[in-house]
């Protein structure tokens, strides 16, 4: 049932807010305000919390999008309960100002909770992209998995990008309309791999190496299982001569300090600031494979044909492991090894993988999530 705060609107426009905190928020929601901040049926008002600041912004000016809220929240060695708090806070503030006839939230992050929860104390109708992920295991990854969780419980609308996620809402019990739309990720990189963008690295000679792009910075990672995935990347270097790493650092010292105490000195690997989204999306063209914990880029490589080695011990993706696209390899540096030096040396297994079908969307996410929100406003 819809909320009372929905009426049917003649004359003027719906009024629709769109939160986001962290950069992936920004990559998988900046398809969807541009196609809201072009539809003559809304008005869309896009709102910060800050959780992330740089990285955010850098996303906002390659997709070219201004916030018209900011909260600001980011504060050094901030915890959960902080952003849930200052999340909450002043989010009730600016939904009690602009009255919106809708919230929509993407993903997983404790931004996208406190926003889920401050929209359900106000009974806002919620929109919830990329709905449906599930590991089943409520702290791995940690916190995201309870936080999707609570926000499927609380939304209006289920944008699901898989048939898998459909499947996951329909026996959470879910209340609310589930639609498969495919996901917003994969509008955004195809929007910017058709540019071509550059990723130029210091001392990096593209052509001279096989480049293994890496990303590590899950909070389950940290401590021994990053350790050992550091050493894995240490053998795979020694195995293979003609490889180079290429590890953008996550600003997290308690990530950030490790990598370079292991890796800091190797001539073959290079560690850099976070790429902007346009130089990640030129590495992952240019790059050979990818090791990594992060949950987009299992989506994202697939459909750039690079294979995806999922450092962590569960995914909330595994349609990317149906599919072939991704294998999951947890953080033991044998299996690392093991599993990497296979598609470093065995090139039918390397192709196999190269072109599987990317299992997340066609690149129309965002349209098709533009007209359920008009229907779910409009009747």
């Amino acid at each position: 049932m819809k909320s009372s705060t929905v009426l049917l609107m003649t004359s003027s426009r719906y009024k629709v807010c769109i939160t986001l905190g962290t950069r992936p928020e920004a990559i998988k929601l900046a398809p969807v305000i541009q196609k809201f901040r072009h539809s003559e049926a809304f008005e869309t008002h896009v709102i910060l919390t800050g959780q992330h600041r740089e990285m955010v912004e850098q996303v906002m000016q390659l997709f070219e999008i201004t916030a018209d809220e900011d909260l600001n929240i980011m504060q050094p060695k901030q915890t959960l309960t902080d952003i849930t708090y200052r999340s909450l806070q002043g989010l009730e503030s600016i939904f009690k100002r602009i009255q919106p006839h809708c919230v929509i939230v993407q993903g997983d992050t404790t931004t996208a909770f406190a926003a889920t929860l401050a929209a359900f104390y106000q009974q806002i109708p919620i929109g919830h992209v990329e709905a449906g992920l599930r590991t089943d295991n409520i702290y791995n990854p940690y916190p995201e998995e309870a936080n999707r969780r609570l926000i499927s419980q609380l939304a209006q609308l289920h944008f699901a990008p898989t048939q898998l996620a459909v499947e996951n809402l329909n026996r959470s019990g879910v209340t609310g309309d589930i639609h498969l739309t495919g996901n917003t990720v994969i509008d955004a990189l195809l929007t910017v791999a058709d540019k071509q963008p550059n990723c130029a690295v210091q001392g990096l000679d593209w052509n001279q190496y096989r480049v293994l792009l890496a990303t590590v910075h899950r909070r389950e990672n940290w401590g021994e299982p990053l350790q050992d995935i550091l050493k894995g990347f240490h053998l795979i270097l020694d195995k293979f001569p003609d490889t180079a790493l290429l590890l953008p650092m996550h600003r997290n010292p308690t990530v950030r300090e490790p990598i370079q105490a292991s890796l800091g000195n190797h001539p073959r690997v290079f560690l850099t600031e976070p790429l902007d989204y346009g130089e990640l999306v030129g590495a992952i063209q240019r790059c050979y494979l990818l090791l990594t914990d992060s949950g987009g880029l299992q989506e994202e490589a697939p459909s750039l044909g690079k294979p995806v080695l999922v450092l962590r011990e569960t995914t909330e993706r595994p349609e990317a492991v149906d599919a072939g696209t991704a294998k999951l390899v947890g953080t033991d540096y044998q299996t690392i090894v093991s599993n990497s030096s296979e598609l470093l040396s065995n090139k039918i297994a390397y192709e196999q993988m190269a072109n599987a079908v990317n299992p997340f969307g066609d690149g129309q996410a965002s349209d098709r999530i533009l007209e359920i929100v008009k229907d779910y406003l409009t009747y």
